[in-house]
C-alpha cells in the first residue's frame, strides 16, 4: 500500500509538471502570437504607405529616327494609353504612328478648302480631343480625334478616327485681320472664341454649337483694342478669366464672365526686373498661372480675394532650373508641371507639395518639342537632330510631401497657408488637400475632453467604492458600472448625436452650470449632513452614505434645468449662444466637443473605474491596518499609503482609458459634425483619424494617393497608441519599483 501511494504521488507530480509546462508554452505561444500579429499589422501598414514616399522615375522605353522629312509640324500629341502619336503638318497632312518604332499607322489629308497652310492649332479641351485649325491666319476648321479599340488575334490595337464636329466648311473671322492668338472655350452648348490680331484688335464671339451641325451666325460678337502687344493669351476652362501678357512680363487680368462687358481687374508684372517672360501656361483648374522667365525661374501666381473681396493674382511659390526652359507642360489631371531645360534635364514639380520631385537628364541633344499623355505617365519628345524618344513616367503620388501632410499649405483660393483636409470634390480640376494635422488634432482634442470628464469621476468613484463603501453596496455598484463597458459605442454615438446633442443645444446654460452647481450642491449637503445630530446619522449604516446623494444629484440637475431659462432670459437676453458669439466671437455647433466629451467620457469611465477600483481594493490589508494602528486617520492612510501603493494600477487605468479614447470611432463619427478644423473650442466639432478612415476608406480607389494616405492615418494612429502604451508601461514600472517597499 505504501509503495502504491508513493507511485500515485509521483504520477500526480509528473502530471502537474506536464500541465504546468503545457500551460507555460501555451501562454507563451499566445503572447508571441499577439506580438507577431501586432508587428504584422505594423509592417502591412508600412507596406501600403511606403509607395507614397518613393521618388518618381523616368525611363526611356523606345528611341527611333523621325520618319518625317518635313520639319513643319504644327501639332503633335499622344493618346491616353501612350501607344500612338499624331502629327499634323502645315499642309494639313495628319499622320498617326506607333510610339514603339515610329511605324505609320494611318495617314489622312485634311482638306484646307483653298487655304495655303495651317498657321496654328489650338486645343479646345485640355486633352486635345477637339482641335481648332487656324488656316492662313484668317479661317477656322474644327476637328475631333478619337481612338477606337480593336482586338486582332487577341492583340489590342487602336484605330484613329477623325471627324469634323461642325462640318468641313471653313469659318472666317471677318471682324479682325490676321489671327495672332486664339483661344476657344466650350461650355455646354456654347462655343466662345477669343482672338487677337496683329493690330491689337481683340475679338470675342460666341456660337450656339451642337455637334454634327454647322456653326450658325455668332450669338454675340465684340471687337475692342488691347493695351499691349500681346505675346501670350490664356483663358480658363469656364471662360471667366482672361490673361494677356507680353515678353516684358506685364500681365493684364480681365473678368470676361459677362462677355458683353469685359472688365479689367488688375495689371501686374510676373517677372523680376531685367528678365523676360519665356513661357506662360495655366495650371489645371484655371486658378493659377505658371510663369517661366529667361533665367529658368518658374513661379506660380494664384487667384485670391483681398480684404475688399476683390480678385487678385498673388505669387505663392515656385522653383528654379539651372538653365532656361525649352518645354513647360502642365499635367492634365493634377496640379503638376513637367519642365525641360536647354541642357535636356527634366524637372517634375508639384505645386501643392511645393517640391521638385525629380531632376534628371533625358538626353544630350536639345529638345524641340514634347507631348505628355493625359495621365502624365508617358512623355514623348523630339530632338533637334531628328530623334524621337518615348519615356515611361512613374509619378503616382506627387501630392505627398512632409509639408503637405503636416505643414500649412497655400492652396488655390485661400488668402493664407492653412491646415486643411478635403480629399475629394465633384470637379475634375479639384486640388486635393491631404493635411493630417487637423485629423490628429481632432483625435487628441476628443480624447482630451473625454478624459477631462472621465478621469475625476472614475478615479474618485473608484476610491470611494474600494475604500469607503460598504461591501454590500460595493457588490451592487461595481458590477453595475462594469456592465456599462459592454454597451456598444454605436449606441452611445447614436444617442449622443440624435438625442443628447439637441438637448444640450436647447439647455446649454443648464449643462454648463452643472459643472459648478453639482460639486457645490454636494459640498453643501455634506456640510448639512455633518451638522446633523449623531443619532440621526447612525440611522444610515456605515458605508451607505453615498445612497443619500442620489436624490440630491437628481434634485440639483432638475433645479438647474428648471431655473436656467429664467436666468438665461435675464443675463443673456434669452440666448446664451448668440450672446457668446456677439461678445466673444464663439460660435456654437450642435454636434461639438462638449457632446463628444460627455459621450466618450461615459464610454471610458467603466474602464478606468474598474481597473482603478481593483488596484485600490487589492492593497494589502496589513498596510492599511498598520497605518491606522500607528495613529493615521483614514484620509491620511488613503493618501499616504493606499494611493501610493495602487498608483501603478491607477496610472495603467488612465493610460488604457486614454488609448481607448484615442482609438474611438463610432461616437466621434456620429456625435460630431466631422469637420476637420483645428479649433480648441469646446463648442466646435472635429474629425478624428479613426472616424476619417471609417468614412472615407470604403469610397477611396485602391492604391490611389487618397487610399494610401488613409493607411498612413491608420499608421499614425497605431504609433500614437503604441507611444501612449509604452510611456504608460515605463511609468508604471517605475511607480511599482518606487512604492514596492511599502
Amino acid at each position: 500500500m505504501k509503495h502504491t501511494s508513493i507511485t500515485e504521488q509521483n504520477w500526480r507530480q509528473r502530471k502537474r509538471a506536464i500541465v504546468d509546462k503545457l500551460a507555460r508554452y501555451t501562454i507563451g505561444l499566445g503572447g508571441i502570437s499577439v506580438i507577431f500579429a501586432i508587428v504584422l499589422i505594423f509592417f502591412y501598414l508600412l507596406w501600403v504607405v511606403f509607395p507614397l514616399f518613393q521618388s518618381p522615375t523616368v525611363e526611356l522605353k523606345h528611341q527611333f529616327d523621325s520618319p518625317f522629312t518635313q520639319n513643319d509640324a504644327r501639332y503633335q500629341a499622344i493618346d491616353d494609353s501612350g501607344t500612338l502619336a499624331v502629327r499634323i503638318q502645315s499642309d494639313g497632312m495628319m499622320v498617326f504612328f506607333s510610339l514603339e518604332n515610329g511605324e505609320e499607322v494611318n495617314r489622312e489629308q485634311i482638306a484646307l478648302n483653298g487655304a495655303e497652310e495651317i498657321s496654328q492649332i489650338v486645343k479646345v479641351d485640355a486633352e486635345g480631343r477637339q482641335l481648332a485649325l487656324v488656316l492662313d491666319d484668317r479661317h477656322l476648321l474644327f476637328l475631333d480625334i478619337a481612338y477606337r479599340v480593336n482586338f486582332v488575334n487577341e492583340k489590342r490595337t487602336l484605330i484613329p478616327m477623325v471627324t469634323f464636329p461642325y462640318g468641313d466648311e471653313l469659318i472666317t473671322l471677318e471682324a479682325i485681320d490676321h489671327i495672332k492668338h486664339l483661344k476657344i472655350v466650350r461650355d455646354d452648348e456654347m462655343l466662345t472664341l477669343l482672338a487677337i490680331d496683329q493690330n491689337r484688335q481683340f475679338l470675342v464671339q460666341s456660337y450656339l454649337a451642337e455637334s454634327g451641325y454647322e456653326l450658325e451666325e455668332p450669338q454675340f460678337s465684340s471687337v475692342q483694342d488691347t493695351p499691349l502687344d500681346t505675346d501670350f493669351m490664356l483663358v480658363d476652362s469656364s471662360a471667366r478669366w482672361l490673361y494677356l501678357a507680353n515678353k516684358k512680363g506685364q500681365v493684364y487680368f480681365y473678368n470676361i464672365y459677362d462677355i458683353e462687358s469685359i472688365e479689367l481687374i488688375s495689371q501686374l508684372t510676373v517677372v523680376e526686373p531685367g528678365r523676360k517672360l519665356d513661357r506662360l501656361i495655366m495650371l489645371l483648374g484655371g486658378n493659377s498661372l505658371i510663369a517661366a522667365d529667361n533665367k529658368g525661374s518658374v513661379r506660380q501666381w494664384s487667384l485670391q480675394r483681398d480684404d475688399k473681396n476683390q480678385y487678385r493674382l498673388v505669387d505663392v511659390r515656385g522653383y528654379k532650373s539651372d538653365q532656361p526652359l525649352n518645354i513647360l507642360l502642365p499635367e492634365m489631371r493634377r496640379k503638376g508641371l513637367v519642365s525641360i531645360n536647354q541642357q535636356g534635364e527634366i524637372l517634375l514639380y508639384h505645386t501643392t507639395a511645393d517640391r521638385v520631385l525629380l531632376k534628371t537628364k533625358l538626353t544630350d541633344s536639345e529638345i524641340k518639342r514634347a507631348a505628355l499623355s493625359s495621365r502624365a505617365d508617358k512623355l514623348f519628345v523630339e530632338t533637334v537632330d531628328g530623334q524621337f524618344l518615348n519615356y515611361a513616367v512613374s509619378n503616382p503620388h506627387p501630392e505627398v510631401s512632409w509639408n503637405s501632410l503636416w505643414g500649412k499649405v497655400q492652396y488655390e483660393g485661400y488668402n493664407e497657408p492653412k491646415y486643411i483636409w478635403q480629399s475629394s470634390s465633384s470637379g475634375n480640376d479639384f486640388e486635393p488637400k491631404f493635411s493630417l494635422a487637423p485629423l490628429t488634432f481632432g483625435t487628441l482634442k476628443a480624447a482630451f475632453y473625454a478624459m477631462l470628464l472621465a478621469m475625476p469621476l472614475a478615479i474618485m468613484g473608484a476610491i470611494y467604492t474600494a475604500y469607503f463603501m460598504a461591501p454590500k453596496m460595493r457588490n451592487l455598484v461595481k458590477p453595475s458600472i462594469e456592465v456599462m463597458e459592454a454597451l456598444p459605442t454605436v449606441i452611445l454615438g447614436f444617442l449622443a448625436g440624435l438625442w443628447f446633442a439637441p438637448v444640450v443645444e436647447e439647455n446649454l446654460l443648464a449643462v454648463l452650470s452643472l459643472v459648478i452647481v453639482v460639486p457645490v450642491g454636494l459640498l453643501l449637503f455634506a456640510g448639512l449632513w455633518a451638522a446633523t445630530p449623531l443619532n440621526v446619522r447612525r440611522l444610515v449604516p456605515k458605508g451607505w452614505e453615498a445612497a443619500l446623494l442620489m436624490p440630491v444629484v437628481i434634485f440639483i440637475i432638475w433645479a438647474a434645468f428648471s431655473l436656467s431659462p429664467g436666468i438665461e432670459a435675464v443675463l443673456f437676453d434669452g440666448n446664451i449662444k448668440l450672446w457668446m458669439f456677439e461678445n466673444f466671437g464663439i460660435s456654437y455647433d450642435q454636434r461639438n466637443s462638449l457632446v463628444v466629451g460627455i459621450a466618450m467620457g461615459l464610454a471610458v469611465i467603466p474602464t478606468i473605474f474598474s481597473i482603478t477600483e481593483d488596484a485600490i481594493f487589492s492593497v494589502p490589508g496589513h498596510l492599511t491596518n498598520g497605518s491606522l494602528a500607528l495613529g493615521a486617520t483614514p484620509w491620511q492612510t488613503l493618501t499616504q499609503v493606499v494611493l501610493l501603493t495602487a498608483s501603478p494600477g491607477i496610472f495603467s487605468a488612465v493610460m488604457i482609458g486614454l488609448g481607448r479614447a484615442v482609438g474611438e470611432t463610432m461616437i466621434v463619427l456620429m456625435a460630431t459634425g466631422n469637420t476637420p478644423i483645428m479649433d480648441m473650442s469646446i463648442f466646435e466639432g472635429m474629425r478624428t483619424l479613426s472616424a476619417n478612415i471609417a468614412v472615407e476608406l470604403p469610397e477611396s480607389a485602391v492604391h490611389s494617393t487618397h487610399y494610401r494616405i488613409l493607411f498612413l492615418a491608420a499608421l499614425v494612429l497605431f504609433i500614437l497608441t503604441f507611444m501612449f502604451n509604452t510611456v504608460a508601461e515605463v511609468v508604471r514600472q517605475r511607480l511599482r519599483e518606487r512604492y514596492s517597499s511599502l
